[in-house]
């Protein structure tokens, strides 16, 4: 197979710190949007190249050296590409991203992401790289750097948590005026059809879900609510995957519009055969799931300056707020 089989390149070189290491090591650490077994299956199928030449998942990498992914082209679904730069210097990319726009590739998209049209917008190839990710339908917040140390300097402060990130959600049911402290575990619920469903625990799990069991922490508190549903705070003190959305729906408060953490999950395997019925949409309440990345702190990764940057609610949580009925404020 022939570089010209492929249309769409993905470009990265080698920095110092990773030199020496295996191709398939770098690509399973680097770039998460695909697991070590599918990277695998890529190298194999002969995608990845090293300096232009062919590359196998042993290949050991030197400082300098061009990585090159190469994706056939195919169609991909239609996406929201409505972000906006919150702000913008010669490292640091904070962007405000709308709901149906995924942040990294994977599956059918991959010109129809964040990464890609970030990339796309400053003429360079994979020079700008997602800091971290928030799901295709949630809306908010997200860094991008355009240097490497950069990305490394903002990656340890997430290791030590010294971000801090708070969320804002619509709930079903009026959740406490209180402020809720959520520690946990979240682990593969073993009752679920939803292969990558989580379930919230407030005891690590037994029997085999123990291996896979996470902690977790979060900070909620109710600000308001609007008819049958409440708008939420949630602060995320640890980041597990799906940790926000779990958690609501283990305490009895799913998500607005969630189709995998709502009331019933026969919507979420309706959604992905496309046979989503007129009465799963207005249960919904939502086309996509209403959470919101709202704030970010973090310290600028070249003069360590404190910085703070907020996202105001996108217009279709608004709207439901709206609808279902005028405030009541919570303590």
């Amino acid at each position: 197979m022939s570089a010209s089989d492929f249309e769409r390149r993905a470009r990265t070189r080698i920095s110092g710190n990773e030199t020496g290491g295996a191709l398939l090591d770098y690509l399973a650490a680097r770039f998460t949007y695909h697991d070590r077994g599918q990277w695998l299956e890529l190298v194999e199928e002969g995608r990845l190249r090293v300096n232009e030449r062919p590359a196998v998942p042993s290949t050991v990498l030197q400082q300098g050296d061009l990585v090159e992914f190469l994706v056939p082209e195919q169609s991909e679904p239609p996406v929201n590409r409505a972000y906006r730069i919150v702000f913008e210097d010669d490292v640091l990319l904070v962007v405000d991203k709308p709901p149906d726009l995924p942040c990294h590739p994977s599956g059918r998209y991959f010109r129809n992401t964040l990464w890609r049209l970030l990339n796309r917008r400053t003429g360079a190839d994979a020079g700008v790289t997602l800091v971290h990710r928030i799901d295709r339908e949630t809306s908010g917040l997200v860094l991008a750097v355009k240097a490497r140390w950069a990305g490394s300097s903002l990656g340890r402060q997430f290791q030590k948590r010294r971000v801090f990130k708070r969320y804002r959600a619509m709930v079903e049911g009026a959740f406490p005026r209180t402020e809720v402290e959520a520690r946990g575990f979240l682990a593969p619920d073993p009752e679920s059809a939803v292969r990558k469903r989580r379930r919230f625990t407030l005891q690590r799990p037994s029997g085999g879900a123990q291996s896979r069991a996470e902690a977790c922490h979060t900070r909620f508190r109710g600000l308001s609510v609007h008819g049958g549903i409440s708008l939420v705070e949630a602060v995320p003190l640890t980041g597990r995957l799906h940790q926000i959305r779990a958690t609501l729906f283990g305490l009895g408060y799913p998500v607005v519009g969630d189709k995998i953490y709502g009331r019933d999950e026969g919507c979420f395997l309706r959604f992905i055969r496309g046979d989503l019925t007129a009465k799963d949409r207005h249960r919904l309440r939502l086309p996509r799931q209403a959470l919101h990345a709202a704030e970010l702190r973090i310290a600028h990764p070249a003069t360590g300056h404190p910085l703070r940057f907020f996202a105001p609610m996108p217009e279709d949580m608004l709207g439901v707020l709206e609808f279902c009925g005028s405030p009541h404020l919570q303590a």
